[in-house]
């Protein structure tokens, strides 16, 4: 019987034995344990390295503040626009104040005439009507010469005005006597909020600024005014907001420029709608040929009434 018959397991050539063990680079055996400590575990993955800051992504801030610059740019652009439109409509207005007011108003005085003549010949209740509303066109309105008085002189300049422009001393503005209420209310203010009363520098600054606005109101007799600083001075001074975010500031920046956006976008419609801005509209390459247009428009419709006028008076 043979021993492999025997169930004695086959024996193998000393070749054999040896590539099945494995060997180091000088063919020495190893042993199993040292072959599993220096093979990879190639299922386990890398660790992942420290993160420099080189890969870190953007922050919010830094788009947030991309985002306000670009805003702000957007604004100022806009707001060239609508200070240029506003210089233009301004320029031209005053051109056709200059140019085409007299004619306006002689336009104005020939009506007046015309239905007043119509009045005269008819005897009409309606047309003597019609002939005071078109002289009441032409007359100043009443009261403003009593408004001004003493404000402007024929120059249309200010006594203070004036008096600057002729190195003459600026006479001072005239003065009331205070009722007893306003001198109550001054006493009081003034025993508060004294200057002298400061404990420190930027407290004496902030009641000279206050005292010199109850001197204001005291000299005008505003007791209105004083009991508003009075109430003022009780709730004290403005306690400072507490101090933003980086993020915070940029909201509230951005929110800023939109508010700015709103408002100029109301005032560059306004000006496109106003009777300015839509004749500018008409002729943007050329106003200075609209007004001549509308110069020579006027002139005819002049010529027209004063022939009306002939013709009624004869």
């Amino acid at each position: 019987m043979s021993h492999e018959a025997a169930g004695v397991p086959t024996t193998r050539n000393d070749e054999d034995r040896q590539d099945d063990v494995p060997q180091d680079n000088d063919g020495v055996p190893q042993d199993n344990d040292d072959v599993q400590a220096v093979q990879p575990n190639e299922a386990e993955p890398d660790a992942p390295g420290p993160v420099g800051p080189e890969d870190a992504g953007p922050r919010p801030e830094d788009r947030l503040a991309r985002a306000v610059q670009v805003a702000e740019q957007a604004l100022i652009e806009f707001e060239i626009a609508v200070e240029t439109f506003r210089v233009e409509v301004e320029n031209f207005s005053r051109l056709h104040h200059q140019k085409l007011g007299p004619m306006y108003a002689r336009l104005d005085e020939l009506d007046a005439l015309i239905a007043e003549a119509r009045a005269a010949k008819t005897g009409d209740p309606e047309d003597e009507r019609k002939a005071r509303e078109a002289r009441a066109v032409v007359m100043p309105m009443p009261g403003v010469d009593e408004l001004f008085h003493d404000w402007m002189d024929t120059d249309g300049l200010s006594p203070e005005a004036a008096a600057m422009l002729t190195e003459q001393p600026v006479r001072p503005p005239k003065r009331v006597r205070p009722s007893e209420e306003a001198r109550r209310l001054y006493r009081e203010l003034a025993r508060k909020a004294h200057p002298d009363l400061a404990q420190d520098e930027v407290e004496r600054q902030r009641r000279d600024e206050f005292i010199a606005r109850v001197n204001a109101a005291y000299g005008r007799g505003d007791v209105e005014l004083l009991k508003e600083l009075v109430a003022e001075w009780e709730t004290g001074p403005v306690q400072p907001p507490a101090p933003l975010s980086e993020s915070e500031e940029l909201y509230a920046r951005l929110e800023w420029l939109s508010r700015r956006k709103e408002l100029l976008t109301v005032l560059a419609k306004e000006l496109e709608d106003g009777a300015i801005g839509s004749m500018l509209r008409m002729a943007p390459d050329d106003p200075d040929q609209l007004l001549e247009d509308i110069a020579e428009q006027l002139l005819g419709e002049v010529s027209r009434r004063e022939a009306e006028l002939a013709e009624m008076t004869r």
